[in-house]
C-alpha cells in the first residue's frame, strides 16, 4: 500500500484522513506544520502528499511547489472548503492530480485516493 503524507492545519481533519485510508491499508502521516511535511518529503520520500490549501505560514500551493522541487513524482491531492476555479486550476497548473473540497465525504476520498495511486 501507499506512503500517504498529510498537511492540514486543524489536527482533527488530518488525524480524520488519517483513520479512513488506515482502513484502507495504506500508512500515513500527519502533520500541522508546513516545513516539518516538507522535510519528511525531503528525507523519506511519499507516495501521495494530501494537502489543505489554507495552513499556518504557507497556502498548500506553496507547499505543492516545494515538494515537486524535491520529489518530481509525487502525487497530490488539494483539499480546500473555499473552492474556486483559480485555485484548482492553479494546483493542477502545478502538478496536483486531483482536487477535494471539505468537508471530506470519507467515499469520495477513497475514490481519488485509489485514482491518484493508478489502483
Amino acid at each position: 500500500m501507499a506512503d500517504i503524507i498529510v498537511l492540514d492545519d486543524v489536527i482533527d481533519a488530518g488525524v480524520l484522513i488519517k483513520r479512513i485510508l488506515e482502513r484502507k491499508g495504506h500508512a500515513v502521516s500527519v502533520f500541522t506544520d508546513e516545513e516539518e511535511a516538507i522535510a519528511h518529503v525531503r528525507g523519506k520520500g511519499a507516495d501521495l502528499a494530501i494537502l489543505d490549501m489554507k495552513l499556518r505560514r504557507m497556502t498548500g500551493v506553496e507547499v505543492l511547489e516545494e515538494m515537486k522541487k524535491l520529489r518530481p513524482d509525487i502525487r497530490v491531492i488539494m483539499l480546500t472548503g473555499y473552492p474556486t476555479l483559480e485555485t484548482a486550476r492553479e494546483s493542477l497548473r502545478l502538478g496536483a492530480n486531483e482536487y477535494c473540497v471539505k468537508p471530506i465525504d470519507k467515499d469520495e476520498l477513497e475514490s481519488k485516493v485509489a485514482e491518484v495511486l493508478g489502483g
